[in-house]
Parts: structure tokens; sequence; C-alpha cells
């Protein structure tokens, strides 16, 4: 299943148009059929802001946050969070030196460019908090040392539904440091079929090479943050928010960190579709997977089995979209 290999960095002449292309290509060359997903996370990647894949287990996020891992030319690390994980695992801490009765720092994986946290959900509420600081101010606090993590710093965290055995919910204040919220879904049967009849002794995510560099991407979301918002399509983005603080349904509408970072995605999201300036369109397409996972249902909306998703989707459709 795997398609030629994308560009490598060093090519000469090729525009940032191009680049996310192979960007997204080389994505698509390993999760197939889900255009949608690899268009967020590349939202995501733009916007500077991190991705929260949940789904069952077999459908491919852990390959997919790999491919994304694998398609940048940055300093790459993953952890396999489990319930035995400790904070310290993840941001180090000081070692003692025999051959020299000193006891110096050890980073953990989190000093990093790109960070996956594998079934992060598996591990206790405590150790899911190492990643607070790192994501809200891209430094991690050890032994009361602050440390400024590597730029761009970049999670890819993937979860298994709350209701399956063994897994931790994520406080909500851990949510709301996620730009997107993903979920991949079965693939399609004519793509199932496709995995079924092409196996080979190698996965397709064995040949992503990467296509990005630390530079490229820099300057992209530098790119990114000048795309003009309009007053309007500012006050429209402003009115989606306050509606989610009015709705009966919820105990909790969104914060506003969720505002900032819908700005921030709808800039990623228009200048992927080669624009300058953002449109409603934009803020449309992002607002349930920058929005949803930050709201809390009431208990008479959750027991009554109302899905974060359509509270969104109702919000969108209720406030008038500016001319």
């Amino acid at each position: 299943m795997s398609s030629e290999s994308p560009p490598a960095p060093s090519d000469v002449g090729v525009t940032a148009g191009e680049k996310l292309d192979a960007f997204r290509a080389a994505l698509g060359s390993v999760i197939l059929g889900k255009a949608d997903a690899i268009d967020l996370i590349t939202i995501a990647l733009l916007a500077d802001g991190s991705v929260l894949m949940e789904d069952i287990p077999g459908v491919g996020k852990t390959t997919l946050a790999k491919a994304v891992a694998l398609a940048l030319d940055l300093d790459f690390r993953r952890v396999q969070f489990t319930p035995d994980l400790m904070p310290s695992d993840i941001v180090g801490g000081s070692v003692f030196r025999p051959e020299t009765g000193e006891l110096s720092f050890r980073p953990g994986p989190i000093f990093c460019n790109v960070l996956l946290a594998d079934e992060i959900n598996r591990a206790s509420p405590r150790t899911q908090s190492a990643l607070l600081e790192a994501m809200a101010e891209t430094q991690a606090t050890v032994e009361g040392a602050s440390r400024p993590l590597p730029r761009p710093f970049f999670v890819v965290a993937t979860q298994n539904p709350v209701d399956f055995h063994g897994t931790y919910p994520l406080p909500e204040a851990q949510l709301d440091r996620f730009l997107i919220y993903v979920r991949l879904g079965y693939p399609r049967p004519d793509v199932e079929v496709g995995l079924l009849t092409d196996q080979g002794t190698r996965s397709a995510v064995d040949d992503v090479r990467p296509v990005l560099t630390r530079d490229d991407l820099i300057d992209l979301q530098a790119e990114v943050r000048d795309v003009a918002v309009d007053g309007s399509v500012a006050s429209y983005m402003v009115a989606l928010v306050n509606r989610t603080r009015e709705d009966e349904r919820l105990e909790l509408g969104v914060s506003p960190r969720g505002s900032l970072m819908l700005v921030r995605a709808a800039q990623a999201a228009a200048f992927l579709g080669g624009r300058r300036f953002v449109t409603p369109d934009d803020v449309q397409r992002v607002a349930g997977p920058v929005l949803a996972h930050r709201l809390i249902l009431s208990s008479k909306a959750k027991f009554g089995g109302v899905v974060k998703a359509d509270v969104i989707a109702d919000v969108v459709d209720a406030v008038p979209v500016p001319g």
C-alpha cells in the first residue's frame, strides 16, 4: 500500500503548498480513506497545537501517529502509557554519577519535538498531569527547576474509549490543552479489502520519509499566525463560544483557551485551503474537532445520551453567519 517516497526536505524550489501536500500524502499512504482526519492533524501541526486521537484498538491510531513523526525531520520520542508509569519516566530527573560523585539531570522523553503519548489514558491522572505544563507553556518543571522544551513541540496522543477496562478519563484541564480531537473510525469496506489482500512483509509506515524540516515547520507556523481574521469573523467565533456557555445541556462551556485555539485552528484551515484570510466556513470546519472535547455535559444530558459533537453542531446551526 506504500506509495512513492515524497520529496526530501532538502528539495529546492518546493512551495509551502507542495510540502504540505507531500506531508498529507505520506500520511495517506499509511492510513487510507481518512483524508479528513489527516487534514485535521495537519491543521493542528500548522497551528502549533497538539492532537488527541480516540478510538477503539486496532483502527490505526498509533500507526498514524508514528507516520506523523516519521514525516517530520524532527526529534521524536514515544512513551507507552501504562498504569505503573511515573511522572519522572516522562520528564526525567537527577541521577547519581559515580565518576564525579555528583547528581546530574537526565532529561526524560518529553524533551523532544514530537512526543507520541500512546494510550495516554492507561496511566494514572498523576502521570497524565506531567504533560500539562509542557503542552501549555512548552517547559517542564523538574525538581523545582523550569527547563524549556525544544521548539517546535508537538504532542500526538492516542487513547481508547473511557469505558474500556483499565482506562482513566483525562482531566478536563488536560483535554483543554489539546487543540484537535480526532476519531478515525472503521475503514471503508473497499479499504479493508485492500488491507487483507495487500499484506506484505513490510508495513507502509516503514516507507514514510521526512518531508518537512524543523525550519520548514517554524516558517509555516509563522505564516499561519499572519492569516487575517476579520472583526466580523472574530465576533462570530465569540458568539459560538458564548452559546456553549449558555446551553442548558452543559455544565461547562468552552473556555477562553478554547476560543484562542479556535482562532488558531481556523487560521490553519484557511492556510491549508490556500487563503490568507479566515472565512466562516473555516470556523465551521474546525468547530467540532476543536470545541467538542472541551465541553462538560450536565448529568441529565449525559444520561440522556447527548453527544458533545451534536451540541456543537446545534450551536453552529443556531448562530447566524456573518455576511
